[in-house]
């Protein structure tokens, strides 16, 4: 059930409640009787890790590959990372 905040506009009380997404907001201060009116607050939720973006949704390849040298004006005339197998480049 998620938490939601108000404040008083008399007393500018801070109070928090749990809802239901179904229930109507709360309009009346319970310390002094003012209106209420409904407070938007930072959320806790963070997504870590690898999970289901990275994985399934990213358009990043998983892993990085070695930049090939043949890119730069003074490249060498084999591409050391062609010699790993990593690199799917033309650059012979």
């Amino acid at each position: 059930m998620p938490i939601y905040e108000y404040q008083c506009e008399a007393c500018h009380d801070v109070i928090e409640t749990q809802q239901s997404l179904s229930d109507k907001p709360l309009t009346t201060c319970p310390a002094c009787t003012g209106n209420l009116k409904k407070l938007i607050s930072r959320s806790s939720f963070q997504l870590k890790g690898g999970g289901w973006y990275s994985d399934g949704y990213s358009n990043s390849p998983a892993k990085a590959t070695p930049a090939c040298p043949a890119a730069s004006s003074d490249a060498a005339p084999s591409c050391p990372a062609k010699e790993n197998s990593a690199c799917k480049c033309k650059c012979d």
